[in-house]
């Protein structure tokens, strides 16, 4: 099944709007770039708006069972991060040798080089996977774990480490939807695999009818049967034909130059997520060490500041895709313009969200867990760190810029600068030998944050990026 591939100017706003939600395949290479941006950002805010739903839907479930359910949730996120990180590499460097593909019009080129991430992030996740799961109660041991949390969330943690296999297939294929232009699949996909998470949440973690109450571990499970059936959804439209890229018996093959241009792009970006990760597990290790409440009032803060940051991350993934595809199609400069309008774009988002949660941080937090201290913490950190939301967004757009361009190395870099030579010995040095505790962990994450905007923004301006080869 074939699609038409239409340019943006030919009708109005609202009817592109409603052809990109449908599916319709437009040209985002030529015409107005706020219409482009717009057009693109749309349905993908959208599936980063469900995603940010279930996320707090999710929380608030398990924050029904106390802090310590809380806590465990929140030792276990990073972990399952740290196996994503082989598996979002990937699929960052899917997406920006998809882009450049479908830019040039070799569509072909596009499918043969989506089968072979999908080739790699299975033969890495099987065995990470049944690691993964076998493991998870020490590896929660290493994150500080009390032995409550290590009881309720081993379960959780086995399952959702075992099932990372769905979880990164649910990833790849939506950043292969997205590089292509098809962003309505990947919004369809995530709404199908989250809609049905939030409905099995409650019905898993306390029981309904003949189904046995699970506790937290029902979350995990909640969470790898809406992803198997999101995977479902989008193989179907993958093989047939009802999407930009159609995987077929042609494309069944392996590539061993595509792999090593992939593993190429993806190595850095792997690091990138590594990075990133460790930065985070060293600071929960810390936040940690102030007990349960503090970790339960950060993980509920860090739930809600997502709500906020995954429609902006919608904003960047447009950004990412306009450069690759731009690029592709030999428009290094569109390609550049495209990001900083995204970028004014994404900071007028965050900086409404910001306001928002700032003033009603109080409320907000008491809406996920009813303990004091745990609340305390929680509105400390989100006052903080919402502040610092404008400027987030700026590092937002250009670093998935960097990696839309399959320039992965640079944003590594500022990650390694920004989270472990500042963020990480600073959030020590504040915590602790200036016993300013969990606020002066909050404010080296800001700090961090606010030099990682600062530096990606320089850098994307020199342009280097222009002249990556995928």
């Amino acid at each position: 099944m074939t699609h038409p591939e239409s340019s943006l100017p030919e009708q109005s706003l609202w009817r592109d709007i409603l052809s990109a939600l449908r599916g319709k395949h437009l040209d985002y290479t030529s015409g107005s770039l706020w219409r482009a941006i717009i057009v693109l950002s749309v349905p993908m805010v959208l599936e980063m708006f469900m995603q940010s739903v279930f996320e707090i839907v999710d929380i608030f479930f398990v924050g029904k069972l106390g802090s310590d359910a809380v806590a465990a949730v929140g030792l276990t996120m990073p972990l399952i991060i740290v196996l994503f990180a082989i598996g979002l590499g990937l699929s960052m460097a899917a997406s920006a040798m998809v882009a450049r593909r479908i830019g040039a019009k070799d569509t072909d080129g596009a499918a043969r080089a989506a089968w072979q991430a999908i080739v790699l992030t299975v033969g890495f996740a099987i065995p990470a996977g049944v690691a993964g799961a076998f493991y998870a109660p020490d590896l929660l041991d290493l994150m500080g774990a009390t032995p409550a949390v290590r009881d309720l969330g081993g379960g959780y943690a086995s399952v959702m480490l075992g099932s990372n296999l769905l979880i990164l297939l649910l990833f790849l294929f939506n950043s292969v939807f997205r590089a292509s232009g098809d962003a309505s699949a990947a919004m369809r996909a995530l709404w199908i695999a989250n809609i049905l998470n939030i409905i099995l949440d409650p019905i898993l973690i306390f029981g309904w009818g003949p189904v046995p109450a699970m506790g937290v571990t029902g979350a995990a499970v909640a969470t790898a049967i809406g992803c198997a059936v999101g995977v479902l959804y989008q193989i179907h439209l993958l093989t047939s034909g009802k999407s930009r890229i159609r995987l077929g018996k042609e494309q069944f093959r392996i590539e061993p130059t595509v792999q090593r241009t992939m593993i190429r792009i993806a190595g850095p970006g792997m690091l990138q997520y590594l990075v990133g990760t460790a930065s985070w597990l060293a600071v929960m290790r810390l936040v940690a060490g102030f007990g349960s409440d503090a970790l339960a009032g950060y993980t509920v803060a860090i739930r809600v500041i997502i709500f906020a940051l995954l429609p902006s991350w919608g904003i960047s993934n447009a950004a990412a895709t306009l450069v690759g595809q731009n690029l592709g199609a030999g428009q290094p400069d569109r390609a550049e313009r495209s990001v900083w309008l995204c970028t004014l774009l994404d900071m007028g988002f965050l900086t409404l969200m910001g306001a928002f949660f700032w003033v009603f941080a109080p409320e907000t937090v008491a809406i996920f867990i009813p303990d004091a201290a745990a609340q305390a913490v929680g509105i400390q950190s989100m006052r903080i760190l919402t502040v610092i939301y404008p400027i987030w967004a700026v590092g937002m757009v250009t670093v998935q810029s960097f990696n839309g361009a399959g320039d992965t190395r640079t944003p590594t870099w500022i990650h390694f600068a920004c989270y472990w030579l500042l963020q990480i010995p600073l959030a020590w040095l504040l915590a602790y030998p200036m016993a300013m505790g969990t606020q002066g962990i909050f404010l080296s994450i800001a700090g961090a944050q606010v030099m990682a905007a600062l530096v990606s923004a320089y850098l994307f301006r020199k342009g280097r990026w222009k002249s990556i080869s995928v």
